[in-house]
């Protein structure tokens, strides 16, 4: 492998770092083409996947003597070698604009948008995935992503509302699960859903409403199908009627008196875990 040339970087208007200006904006990011990994373990993720041509690193002097011999020998997709630029942590506030990174960035280029079917349809077996409506939270969209890979779910299918799972809070709060966890998104929204039945999922509606059937007795259920989309909507108003009108089952998480409704990730953590660890007791 080629090693990682090292780059100190003193001046603000350098060049090699202008992208670095946009990570504030997250929309223009992803007009360019580009996403941002932030935190050392993140991109240390990102760096181990090789999915993703990373452009390059931009990272303080502690990172630099912590981490440089994880990061040394990493280098992107064709074996081209990564800039690793190091930078104040003065510098890099004031180019960033924010100081979440823990002295460490990545700028990687994003994949071409892969459609709904040809992520069913790399999936074998009783496969479940999760297909979120409007979202829009970064924290829960990551929150999903992670519980997501925790549990075993094949993808996650996003309504055009939803958060971009490669937005920085996104990839950082699913600690990179955004990253490796295959999704798509789904429009028009919600009849595109019928995608998901032309694969052979039956697509079930997680709700609060207290006539819905038992999510545990759902999922020991002999007879129910064995390939499941969890179909999720947004914490205050939950899902739309027309998209919950496409599900052929829905499913509720039984809570103390007095409590009415969970966290959206932690209800999809639940979810996933009836749905997929327990899924041999059936």
């Amino acid at each position: 492998m080629t090693p990682v040339p090292v780059v100190y970087v003193t001046d603000l208007d350098d060049p090699r770092i202008a992208d670095y200006r946009d990570v504030p904006d997250a929309r223009l990011l992803e007009e360019k083409g580009l996403f941002i990994a932030e935190s050392r373990l993140v991109v240390r993720r990102l760096l181990d996947d090789g999915r993703y041509r990373v452009r390059s690193l931009l990272v303080t002097p502690a990172v630099e003597r912590e981490d440089w011999a994880v990061f040394r020998e990493i280098v992107g997709p064709g074996e081209v070698p990564v800039p690793y630029f190091v930078v104040s942590p003065e510098l890099m506030g004031r180019l960033t604009g924010f100081n979440f990174h823990r002295g460490c960035l990545a700028l990687a280029e994003r994949p071409a948008p892969v459609a709904p079917k040809e992520v069913l349809r790399g999936l074998t077996g009783n496969a479940v995935v999760i297909a979120l409506e409007e979202i829009t939270n970064a924290d829960n969209v990551g929150g999903v992503f992670r519980n997501a890979q925790a549990f075993g779910a094949g993808a996650v299918l996003l309504s055009p509302g939803c958060c971009d799972p490669l937005y920085r809070k996104a990839i950082r709060t699913s600690m990179a699960a955004a990253l490796r966890v295959p999704f798509a998104r789904l429009a028009p929204w919600p009849d595109a859903l019928a995608e998901l039945w032309a694969e052979g999922f039956a697509i079930v509606a997680l709700t609060p409403a207290a006539g819905a059937p038992d999510l545990a007795a759902f999922a020991r259920d002999p007879g129910r199908a064995r390939r499941l989309a969890l179909l999720v909507g947004t914490e205050g108003a939950g899902l739309s009627q027309a998209a919950e009108a496409m599900a052929d089952a829905r499913v509720r998480i039984p809570m103390a008196p007095g409590v009415d409704s969970l966290n959206l990730a932690t209800a999809t953590g639940i979810a996933l875990y009836e749905l997929t660890m327990k899924k041999s007791e059936v």
